[in-house]
């Protein structure tokens, strides 16, 4: 067992303290781009002011002969772009691939200056965070970094959502955890072939008239990730790092990309993942808090004074709890309007 009091300390000689507390930058959105695409990388000045978090993809959709000029990419993209408050991310190969060691190895002693987040794929429990967590400190000893570098989960296995809790409180690095909708469902042998959103056989039917069992009924479809959502949250709020929605594979249908994400972003969720430039905005819009739900709290806050006690405020009762719940909405506003003045200037906080 390790003494919580040597949780603090470097992991290797020279490596930089860990962080005591993750810090909590505006993270609507993670936006993904291939490195080893030149058009796509040739957009990105463009995209890096538009996102909260730019992430270079090594993993999933980058072909087996392509993993060496992605990360050549990404490295190149990495020492000669300006990105500003944008963070920059990158998603490795799984701990199993043949080319995870030299991502890793490549990232921090080429560019690890650069990047604030790692995101490792199909995390299954505390000891692959352990294992990163000793390497990362190793590297970043052997490359002088005076700030140590993040890491990012994802949750793609049900032994890796069995094991949420332990994962967030791997390391004083762990900065978040995503959800996988698509790898989960294969591991778990769900029947479905999308990748994140519902599904029409999942729902649940009206209560038939009489003995009419084969009349007409409204059904309801139902969400397939809630508790797997649910769960991420109360791990990731119990260890201080960032819940996030992953992907939503269907780029056309941005109607349902919505309302996946803002079912991510009212359980508590501060982000989503960005497969293609139509969901930035999206993710953008809903993980922002709207400028009536703001104007909303601060009135709430308002009314109640030193925010203890009850209130009648428009009919319904405020009290304690309402004071907490609505700080979260104000404190994400103030915190997102400093990065975006029109966002600004929508919530009133303009001088």
């Amino acid at each position: 067992m390790r003494s919580a009091r040597d949780f603090f300390k470097p992991l290797a000689a020279g490596a930089p303290t860990p962080v005591t507390e993750i810090p909590f930058k505006p993270s609507r959105v993670i936006h993904f781009f291939p490195p080893h695409n030149e058009k796509m990388v040739s957009k990105l000045p463009e995209t890096i002011p538009n996102v909260d978090i730019i992430l270079g993809n090594l993993e999933d959709a980058i072909p087996m002969s392509d993993k060496q000029a992605a990360r050549d990419g990404l490295i190149k993209v990495a020492n000669e772009l300006d990105f500003g408050s944008t963070q920059l991310w990158s998603r490795v190969n799984s701990l199993d691939s043949p080319w995870f060691l030299d991502d890793m190895i490549d990232i921090v002693t080429k560019a690890g200056a650069k990047f604030d987040v790692i995101m490792i794929p199909k995390v299954e429990g505390p000891e692959d965070i352990h294992y990163v967590d000793r390497l990362l400190a190793q590297l970043e000893a052997r490359a002088g970094l005076k700030k140590p570098i993040l890491l990012h989960a994802i949750l793609e296995t049900a032994r890796g959502v069995a094991n949420v809790e332990e994962i967030c409180g791997a390391s004083p690095r762990m900065q978040g955890i995503s959800l996988g909708p698509a790898d989960l469902a294969a591991n778990r042998r769900m029947k479905t072939t999308r990748v994140g959103g519902g599904h029409p056989d999942y729902v649940v039917r009206q209560d038939p008239t009489g003995d009419d069992y084969q009349g007409a009924r409204t059904t309801y479809q139902q969400d397939l990730w809630h508790y797997t959502m649910a769960r991420m949250v109360d791990a990731c709020v119990m260890h201080g790092v960032l819940p996030f929605y992953g992907p939503f594979g269907d780029i056309k249908d941005v109607v349902a990309c919505e309302d996946q994400f803002r079912n991510a972003y009212l359980l508590g969720c501060v982000g989503a993942w960005s497969l293609h430039p139509v969901q930035i905005d999206i993710a953008k819009r809903v993980f922002s808090p709207r400028p009536e739900d703001v104007r909303q709290a601060q009135r709430v806050i308002d009314a109640m004074g030193d925010g203890t006690g009850a209130i009648m405020l428009d009919g319904k009762m405020e009290d304690d709890a309402s004071v907490k719940q609505c700080k979260v909405v104000v404190e994400l506003a103030r915190q997102l309007a400093e990065r975006d003045p029109a966002l600004a200037a929508s919530y009133g906080f303009t001088s």
